[in-house]
């Protein structure tokens, strides 16, 4: 039986707007694929936009909670991170942002 606390839990998501180096999107997405593989615990899904014609993209991670986006950060996590780091134009934008309205078909 799920408890009442359980109710009042929001999933959130770990929300990355990046401009990548002329033609570096795509090797970007097979890194970013890479990375979401070794999630486990409270990862709920991810999603990788990009905006048509261009090198921008948005990445969407949603997580049970925060604390279990920190825990999957190994040292393969970290690997990834760091093969991605150069293709980046400029730091990404990253920020979290807490679910306040989930609609399904």
């Amino acid at each position: 039986m799920q408890e009442f606390s359980d109710f009042l839990r929001h999933k959130c998501a770990y929300v990355a707007i990046a401009t990548f180096k002329p033609g570096k999107f795509p090797e970007a997405q097979k890194l970013f694929e890479e990375a979401v593989a070794t999630y486990n615990k409270g990862f709920k899904g991810a999603y990788l936009f990009q905006k048509p014609n261009t090198d921008e993209g948005i990445a969407f991670i949603i997580w049970e909670k925060i604390e279990d986006m920190e825990e999957n950060q190994g040292e393969t996590y970290q690997k990834i991170m760091g093969e991605m780091k150069h293709l980046f134009a400029s730091p990404p934008e990253t920020d979290f942002y807490e679910l306040s309205t989930e609609i399904k078909p």
